[in-house]
């Protein structure tokens, strides 16, 4: 399993000079909730960007990584503002790997039970071999991501019809 961390609110700090949330350039705060697990993952760091501000380079890059990896299951951590169209983008490439995205609505350093949640569910669900798809795992649910949608006026992930 490869977990690839692509920035998003998941992975934003309070910076108390400046009073802004930014993104953290590491791993650290997936090292931080792995460090209890005992299976064997991979960690590396793709973009560190918000999502509103990735663009289909940055979407190129995390296939180009999936496609040069010896994996086959694949867990992006992913801002949830433009995860639907990453998850479309690679739905269209990958028929042949497990992939999910997930993330959270609020910082881990401002709720730690949302980001550990999501993440652990998604680990969960590749763990038990799951088949082949793009899926998006948020607010309890893991679905394909064609079956998931971000309700922004309500600010949750819902399922679609």
């Amino acid at each position: 399993m490869l977990i690839l961390n692509s920035g998003g609110t998941f992975n934003k700090k309070y910076n108390s000079r400046t009073g802004n949330l930014e993104i953290l350039f590491n791993n650290e705060i997936i090292k931080k909730i792995l460090k209890s697990t005992t299976f064997e993952y991979d960690l590396s760091g793709a973009i560190y960007k918000d999502s509103l501000d990735m663009d289909m380079g940055d979407r190129k890059m995390i296939a180009s990584i999936i496609m040069e990896s010896t994996d086959d299951t694949f867990i992006i951590v992913h801002g949830t503002d433009t995860m639907d169209i990453t998850a479309e983008f690679l739905s269209e490439i990958f028929e042949d790997r497990k992939i999910i995205l997930t993330g959270s609505m609020k910082p881990f350093e401002i709720n730690k039970i949302e980001a550990t949640l999501n993440l652990g569910m998604a680990i969960g669900f590749l763990r038990a071999k799951p088949q082949n798809g793009v899926y998006i795992c948020m607010n309890g649910l893991i679905e394909l991501s064609k079956n998931i949608a971000k309700n922004k006026s309500l600010g949750k992930f819902e399922l679609v019809k």
